[in-house]
């Protein structure tokens, strides 16, 4: 099985991710998208970051319904500061049987050259890469590479940021959410006094 990863705080999960990765698991052959959710960095100081059980909840919230999405919660039991290779190091080992990939935002393979062990990870996965409108160009070495995949999915500028000040300056934001995510933030008064 060929599962795409999806990493993120997820803080909270909105509509445009869940565009995005269904984007790229119907329009590509990966088989199934998985929503990592990154833990809390016990290093940074971020009041406005949720409790990780908390994003995974909204996450499984969010994904419930549909079939090729799935949340993961495997990086919370992984020693931090933790690194993209450690995961996908561990995936391989957990499920030897699926391929693993990762899904990023063109904002992120700007910068991918600069990760811990970027020629590794490109070694033994493939990249597939959705548009984002962002600043700086990306890499050459990754325009025309066999394991990097552009994605044509729309573009998205919603952002987890502007929903949460969004509902702090109480508007509504309702319409960028899943049902049960924005019922389940309600519910719990989450962002409100962040």
């Amino acid at each position: 099985m060929k599962v795409g990863l999806f990493f993120g705080s997820f803080n909270p999960i909105h509509v445009g991710h869940l565009i995005i990765a269904n984007h790229i698991v119907e329009y590509s052959d990966l088989d199934q998208v998985w929503f990592v959710v990154t833990p809390h960095s016990p290093f940074k100081k971020k009041n406005s970051l949720l409790d990780n059980y908390q994003r995974l909840e909204m996450v499984y919230r969010a994904t419930k319904e549909y079939t090729n999405l799935k949340p993961s919660d495997i990086e919370f039991n992984l020693p931090q500061p933790n690194y993209t290779i450690n995961t996908l190091v561990h995936l391989q080992e957990k499920y030897p049987k699926n391929e693993f990939a990762l899904i990023m935002g063109e904002d992120n393979l700007k910068s991918f050259h600069k990760w811990k062990n970027y020629e590794l990870i490109l070694e033994n996965h493939h990249l597939y890469v959705y548009p984002r409108v962002s600043q700086g160009t990306i890499d050459t070495q990754f325009h025309k590479h066999n394991k990097v995949h552009f994605i044509d999915a729309p573009i998205m500028e919603i952002s987890s940021t502007f929903i949460r000040q969004s509902i702090k300056d109480g508007k509504d934001v309702k319409p960028m959410l899943p049902e049960l995510v924005w019922e389940y933030l309600d519910e719990m008064n989450f962002y409100k006094s962040t």
